[in-house]
């Protein structure tokens, strides 16, 4: 049958993706797996699809627009779409190839029915599914109509929910083309979905079936509630019988219609157990040979299980490799970070290189395994309030799954393993000295390496980099450097809970830590005032910046044309000043190929103009002095009320003395990460240069490359000239995918994802529950930003975003409140929330989704929820005096 135009389904396989698209590359693969029964069928390859393109040359001029088409402009999209599937589904099939075709289809027989699908290049891939993106026909009869209707199926490559699809996974329109699969209709007693990992949890021992009466179209396209039973190791685990009242059903002279159940039928089962089992162990034969979970579309004909469709569910989480056979349980390194988002390899390889705990990559995120650490009973203990003051929700998945007996396997208390972080403090001298001392040694560090790797290059800038490195967590886990900003951790939990026990005072700690000293990240925020104003007196600099910011410039090119303006010289040096301190720092800061500010200080305007627009002069001096002030008046005030009281001046002693040592210790909290990041500028910065040597010399193809490999690979590709480009392009593309997946705070080694959840019944109704971490309430509209450089902020407003990090805090300066998904009690956005006295509440699961952006909510700071509140009302109208 093969004319490379129409090939039959028992030709085709796994190897042929580009002839017959992923659907039916696929297909093709399960006829081929013992015991599984595929209908019969044949394909007719992406050969014929092109030779109708280049049958109308309008389609060309098309695809180019589409192309390039604003992802954002649904009209244009919508417009060139259609014009397309017009074009296509107009185009007379050439007579040779209609002949191939009906031959085909003649020869399984013309009087039966047949499921047209579409069967795209970019369809079904580990990476991206496509799932519903293009259209299926079912029970097309006749040869007539399967040809209309494979014209069809070729014009919904271009359906505006496949284009789309497409450019939010970054694939050119242009390079993608359709086959089509036509197979002979079954007509099923029973049809559904296997997944053959659990879609709700992830975890990949558990399947889930299903199944509903007649055709899969009713469970695929939600007309009716299916069963749903689950499975594991063999056994039935769950199980939901629904009343599936109706059912779709294939009509003789070709479609389907959907009709009625009887009654009596309607609460019985779609499968018996037996068959269910039947099914599951098919579903993992599947899945073995593919080599990852799927999502698998069957049919049961006569007793008899057919297998119309198997695709890899691109929704699940990887899973961290494991080979010794044992449970395993990993803590998300992302949530305790305040970075979620994927990282690229390079980025990857640095962090690990950093950090001493032991880390596991899934997802382009990073994990510890935290198996050994909760094995025995008071490492476990320990370990959980670790997690509970960092974030209640990450210790509340942890123990979800400690929970289940059996899980992890118990050994006796003995030798703890090596700490994740934290401990108490050893003591240590309240003394401003040492934190000064620890400051002036890191810039000096940092200086000498920015000196001594200007002349280095090679295999000998790699290796002075992978030395330096070790002078770095040499300084990042020294001694009195952790003393000091744990002791400081330590005297706020001690603060907080001793002044609520005595004097019911909530968090007493968030206005005794205002305007510390020494807090490099809130003096950055407060700095950026500054530069904006020196910007305010100037308007031809302003209604620059406005332009530049309006028209998406991107890199630092717009600095060099402010010299030309009035004004521009000043603004000039007081922003290059401001990132020459600052500049190294960036969103998601702790991947090092990410983007900094002195590479793209573009990012900075709209938040920087936004505080030109809104912020009085001289705001930065007058908000450390009034934060300053608030704390001498709390700290006097808690003092004199302890000393009237039971004890007074025992415990009102005790309190000064953590005062004191919250205020001389807190702030220098921020700074490790700031050496950390400062440094990581100073590798990036060379490690771009070597990267544009190899590109002079025709190695790499771009210097961003690099951001693709790991440190070690990185170090092969200087040491001997030589790249492999596939791995680049593969990494790129697992990178995209990462991308769209939602990280957990807690993973199993069976690949469940454990979210956790606030257990607390003291909240309104409605609310929705987080972690108080600065207290204070405001009610305000909601901005939800993801992207800080698109941020725009007004007065009042309450910032509403995923996770913040120290790149976030000029944007502070702007909000009247905060609410994150991520986040703790000292993570960097709660320090610098109570710095600056933002009311804010972190961890509140799905906020971004949940507050819509523009909705008025009250943030209550200091019990740690959200109340979403009904619009304003608008104004009455006035009364009319004239009559």
């Amino acid at each position: 049958m093969s004319d490379q135009n129409v090939v039959g389904l028992h030709e085709v396989d796994e190897g042929q993706l580009a002839l017959v698209g992923g659907k039916g590359a696929r297909v093709g693969a399960l006829s081929r797996i013992e015991g599984v029964h595929v209908p019969a069928g044949f394909c007719v390859t992406t050969n014929a699809f092109r030779r109708i393109l280049s049958a109308t040359p309008a389609t060309a001029d098309l695809l180019d627009r589409l192309s390039h088409a604003n992802p954002d402009d649904r009209v244009a999209i919508g417009s060139l779409s259609a014009r397309l599937r017009r074009t296509i589904e107009g185009t007379a099939i050439p007579a040779d190839l209609a002949s191939a075709i009906t031959r085909a289809h003649a020869g399984l027989g013309e009087r039966a029915g047949y499921a047209v699908r579409s069967s795209a290049t970019a369809e079904d891939l580990p990476t991206a599914s496509f799932a519903g993106q293009q259209d299926t026909y079912l029970n097309v009869v006749g040869p007539a109509a399967l040809l209309a209707h494979i014209s069809r199926a070729w014009a919904s490559l271009f359906t505006e929910r496949a284009v789309t699809y497409r450019q939010h996974h970054g694939i050119d329109h242009r390079q993608v083309a359709m086959a089509v699969l036509v197979q002979r209709m079954v007509l099923p007693r029973a049809a559904g979905v296997l997944f053959t990992a659990d879609p709700v949890t992830s975890n990949r021992k558990v399947a889930s079936v299903e199944a509903s009466f007649g055709l899969g179209e009713a469970v695929v396209s939600g007309l009716v509630n299916p069963d749903v039973l689950t499975v594991r190791d063999g056994e039935i685990s769950t199980r939901t019988i629904s009343v599936k009242r109706r059912a779709v059903y294939a009509l003789p002279g070709g479609g389907t219609r959907d009709q009625e159940i009887d009654p009596e039928h309607q609460e019985q089962p779609a499968l018996t157990d037996t068959q269910v089992l039947e099914l599951v162990r098919l579903g993992r034969r599947i899945e073995t040979h593919f080599g990852c979970p799927q999502d698998i579309e069957w049919c049961l004909v006569d007793g008899d299980f057919r297998i119309v469709q198997s695709r890899p569910i691109t929704t699940l989480f990887p899973v961290p490799r494991v080979s010794d056979g044992e449970n395993h349980v990993y803590v998300s390194v992302g949530h305790q970070q305040m970075m979620t988002d994927p990282m690229k390899p390079l980025g990857l390889s640095f962090w690990q290189l950093t950090t001493p705990a032991p880390m596991a990559e899934a997802g382009g995120r990073l994990f510890v395994d935290v198996t050994a650490r909760v094995a025995a009973p008071t490492d476990r203990t320990n370990l959980l309030e670790l997690m509970g003051r960092s974030d209640p929700l990450t210790r509340d998945a942890l123990r979800t799954v400690l929970d289940r007996d059996g899980f992890i396997r118990s050994r006796p208390d003995g030798a703890a393993p090596t700490p994740l972080a934290g401990g108490p403090p050893a003591p240590i001298e309240t003394d401003a000295a040492i934190v000064t001392e620890l400051i002036a040694s890191s810039e000096a560090s940092i200086a000498a390496v920015e000196r001594e790797i200007r002349t280095r290059s090679g295999v000998a800038l790699l290796d002075f980099i992978r030395t330096d490195l070790q002078e770095l967590r040499r300084i990042l886990f020294d001694r009195r450097s952790h003393q000091v900003f744990m002791s400081a951790m330590d005297a706020t939990w001690w603060l907080n809970e001793r002044l609520a026990a005595w004097l019911g005072e909530k968090n007493a700690a968030d206005t005794l830590t205002k305007s510390v000293p020494h807090n490099v990240t809130s003096e950055m925020g407060l700095a950026l005032l500054d530069v904006a104003d020196v910007i305010r007196e100037h308007p031809d600099v302003v209604a620059f910046l406005r332009r530049v910011a309006d028209e998406g410039f991107t890199g630092g090119g717009f600095l060099a044309e402010l010299p030309g303006l009035a004004g521009g010289r000043e603004t000039h040096d007081a922003f290059t000043a401001w990132l020459d301190r600052y500049g190294m720092r960036c969103a998601g800061e702790i991947d090092i190929t990410r983007p900094r500010w002195n590479e793209n200080p573009a990012a900075l305007l709209p938040v920087l103009l936004g505080h030109v627009r809104n912020v009085e002069p001289g705001e930065s001096r007058r908000r450390f002095d009034q934060g300053r002030a608030e704390a001498e008046r709390k700290e006097q005030d808690l003092l004199a009320r302890l000393r009237a009281g039971p004890d007074g001046q025992r415990r009102a002693a005790e309190t000064k003395r953590m005062i004191d040592r919250v205020r001389t210790f807190i702030g220098y909290r921020e700074y490790p990460k700031y050496g950390m990041i400062s440094r990581y500028f100073v590798y990036k910065r060379a490690l771009l240069a070597e990267a544009g040597r190899l590109e002079k010399a025709h190695v790499l193809r771009e210097p961003a490359d690099i951001f693709y490999l790991t440190f070690e690979e990185l170090y092969d590709v200087v040491r001997t000239n030589h790249v492999d480009d596939q791995l680049i392009l593969r990494r790129r593309e697992a990178f995209r995918s990462y991308q769209g997946l939602t990280p957990p705070r807690v993973l199993t080694s069976e690949g469940e994802c454990v979210a956790g959840a606030h257990r607390r019944d003291d909240t309104p109704p409605g609310a929705l529950i987080g972690l108080p971490v600065s207290t204070g309430t405001v009610e305000g509209r909601a901005r939800v930003i993801l992207d800080l450089a698109q941020a725009v902020l007004e007065p009042g407003d309450i910032l509403v975003t995923a996770h913040t990090d120290p790149s976030w805090t000029p944007l502070f300066v702007a909000a009247a409140g905060l609410v994150t998904e991520v986040g703790g009690l000292m993570t960097h956005g709660s320090v610098i929330a109570r710095e600056y006295g933002l009311p804010a509440v972190v961890g509140v699961v799905e906020a971004t989704r949940r507050i819509p952006d523009g909705q008025r909510i009250r943030v209550h700071g200091a019990d740690g929820y959200v109340e979403l509140l009904p619009a304003d009302p608008p104004p009455a109208p006035s009364a009319d005096l004239t009559d």
